[in-house]
């Protein structure tokens, strides 16, 4: 019990990362439950799943209400997105929890990047053309970042929006509704594939937890929402990217040395 009222103020961060930055959540779930909660690697990496594509599904509904979801985009790249995170799911038995969490931290720093010398998405969208990517490239896109999915257990939000912005030639609200439908769907397939990595570790998940991570995060995400327009945008991501580096600086510093 104690473990689980240390965790609280993680679980809601995880959500106010959602509703004041449209991602970046699903990238401290695994800290959360790794560091906070003491859970082994890969039960960590399939409940982040299970809380992520939860929150996602959640999240995407107002979206989906206000005819903010392209369908297209959703099957040319959510579709390889679930097949992709399913790919790696499968490929987490094949490597160790302390090489999920190095490759965790590098996608940590990855998206610090990105936090701390963001791309104006909203002048980038206008300044696409109408013609949308090739569809060919799309689902070659939505693979990768499914497979990245998998393995450590991030819906991929920071890289999701992005790219259907820049290469799939969306609106900035088309994209963060479209990428949570996607995030739900990449999710729920790795989730499903990882209860065989679950059963050849004789681990199993533990529901309590999950829900109350995902209830206090979805909380949050509301509380998010609602404060979002009172602080400046820029500074929340550069506040946050530097946070990414620091955690992901301590996390490769904790399980690196496992691979050598």
């Amino acid at each position: 019990m104690a473990a689980l009222v240390l965790a609280w103020p993680g679980a809601i961060a995880i959500g106010l990362s959602l509703g004041l930055l449209g991602s970046g959540g699903s990238i401290l779930t695994v800290p959360v439950l790794v560091y906070l909660l003491d859970q082994p690697e890969k039960l960590a990496i399939a409940g982040s799943l299970a809380i992520v594509g939860a929150i996602a599904a959640v999240g995407s509904v107002p979206y989906i209400r206000s005819g903010l979801v392209n369908w297209r985009a959703v099957l040319l790249f959510g579709a390889p997105g679930m097949l992709g995170t399913y790919l790696g799911a499968w490929l987490a038995v094949f490597v160790s929890g302390a090489f999920q969490l190095t490759l965790f931290a590098g996608v940590m720093l990855a998206a610090s990047v990105l936090m701390l010398r963001p791309i104006d998405l909203e002048k980038a969208s206008a300044r696409r053309p109408a013609a949308p990517r090739s569809a060919w490239k799309i689902p070659l896109d939505g693979l990768i970042v499914g497979i990245i999915t998998g393995l450590v257990g991030v819906g991929g939000g920071f890289l999701v929006v992005p790219a259907l912005v820049l290469l799939g030639g969306l609106s900035m609200r088309q994209a963060v509704g479209t990428s949570l439908v996607i995030i739900a769907l990449k999710s729920f397939s790795g989730f499903y594939k990882y209860q065989d990595v679950l059963a050849t570790q004789d681990l199993s998940l533990d529901w309590e937890i999950i829900g109350l991570v995902t209830a206090l995060g979805i909380a949050g995400s509301l509380a998010g929402n609602l404060i979002g327009g009172l602080i400046p945008q820029d500074k929340l991501k550069k506040g946050f990217g530097v946070f990414l580096i620091i955690m992901g600086g301590y996390i490769l510093f904790k399980s690196a040395p496992a691979l050598i």
